[in-house]
């Protein structure tokens, strides 16, 4: 038996109907939803996409921001 993987799109028609298709054949046997990223997941990504700035002190980060 082989295993297959799917992204269907619930919010659309055509989405629910096939959903619908597939639960009444039996042959849907899970729901996988994408597991959430952690903070510190999103911060490394933020650090390699080069969104973060370093200040070697307050008062540079305050004059950077324009307070």
């Amino acid at each position: 038996m082989a295993t297959y993987t799917i992204t269907l799109n619930e919010r659309t028609s055509t989405g629910k109907a096939l959903m619908n298709y597939l639960k009444e054949l039996g042959v849907l046997v899970a729901k996988v939803t994408p597991k959430e990223k952690s903070s510190y997941q999103r911060s490394q990504e933020d650090k390699l996409a080069g969104r973060v700035e370093r200040f070697s002190s307050s008062e540079e980060m305050f004059k950077s921001l324009g307070i």
